[in-house]
């Protein structure tokens, strides 16, 4: 691989073709005449030449990271880089470990429904928006049934009255070629339902477990439920 010209040397990737580095450049990967530096405090110290700055971080046994490249002159900061990018990777973890993706359930109804379908059917879009979830409800016309919308109409009503005290119309019923589409949304956003499934599990695996309550309490703050990645799940009619 050829290197570009006028590159140079410590600049991040230099190479044509390459991907780009995220890193920062620390310690004598810096290549600038001054710096404007910030103490390991976060106090400023001011522009510094270059060789003053890595003399303090010698000084403090620390790094010297730069923190702003494009700045004139660029910003560079005091600090322990290899506990900086440990303590980085540790937040991001746990914000990925905590992220909640919105997934949408889908349920499909025919319009002449009987009573005991339309009770499980209801059912399964009550347990999905007690989980957060949002629910796109279908309804599906074949032959003559197309000639009557306001069957299907008249059914996507009942639902979302029969649920309203867990979910709210988000986008109101419309025709879709043969069939009929509502979506419903939760009231409770998708972290409370995680944060509530996660202290009824506990709650459960310490009421088996024969815990004292103040344990089970522990038991439900220390639950740890993996992240759900948005998808679109099917219910056939």
């Amino acid at each position: 691989m050829q290197t570009s010209r006028g590159c140079p040397p410590g600049s991040r990737w230099c190479n044509r073709g390459g991907s780009i580095s995220t890193e920062p450049r620390i310690n004598d990967r810096i290549r600038v005449p001054e710096v404007r530096l910030v103490g390991p405090s976060g106090e400023q110290v001011g522009i510094v030449p270059l060789a003053k700055a890595l003399e303090l971080a010698q000084e403090y046994d620390l790094d010297l990271v730069e923190v702003a490249a494009s700045a004139r002159p660029p910003v560079c900061k005091l600090m322990d880089y290899g506990k900086f990018k440990y303590e980085s990777a540790m937040k991001a973890r746990e914000a990925r470990k905590n992220q909640a993706h919105t997934v949408i359930k889908e349920m499909k109804l025919r319009p002449k429904i009987d009573p005991h379908d339309y009770d499980t059917k209801k059912g399964h879009v009550v347990r999905f928006l007690k989980q957060g979830d949002k629910v796109k409800i279908t309804i599906m016309f074949r032959g003559r049934e197309q000639s009557r919308p306001e069957l299907g109409y008249r059914l996507l009503q009942r639902l979302a009255e029969d649920v309203q005290e867990l979910g709210f119309v988000e986008s109101n019923p419309k025709q879709d070629g043969r069939n009929m589409i509502m979506v419903l949304g939760p009231h409770k956003k998708k972290t409370e339902a995680m944060a509530e499934a996660r202290e009824a599990q506990a709650a459960r695996k310490a009421e088996r477990q024969g815990l004292p309550v103040d344990e089970a309490d522990q038991a439900a703050e220390a639950a740890v439920e993996a992240p759900v990645d948005e998808s679109i799940e099917n219910a056939e009619a």
